[in-house]
């Protein structure tokens, strides 16, 4: 039986933590971030976890990170 191919658009953006949820960044930090409050901005610096609607989905897009 071949191997699953991983969505490397998704391995890209997504990782799987130990207890295998999957965590993701934020956007809207690339550019413009003269009109954003410093708490926004340190805000969508860190991580978050996907949320259990979606979860299902991408944990199917990356079946071996």
């Amino acid at each position: 039986m071949p191997k699953m191919k991983s969505h490397k658009g998704a391995s890209k953006r997504f990782k799987k933590t130990a207890t295998g949820k999957i965590k993701r960044g934020h956007s809207h930090l690339r550019h413009i971030l003269t009109s954003k409050d410093k708490k926004r901005k340190r805000k969508l610096g860190s991580s978050t976890l996907v949320s259990d609607a979606d979860a299902h989905k991408i944990a199917r897009m990356i079946p071996y990170q």
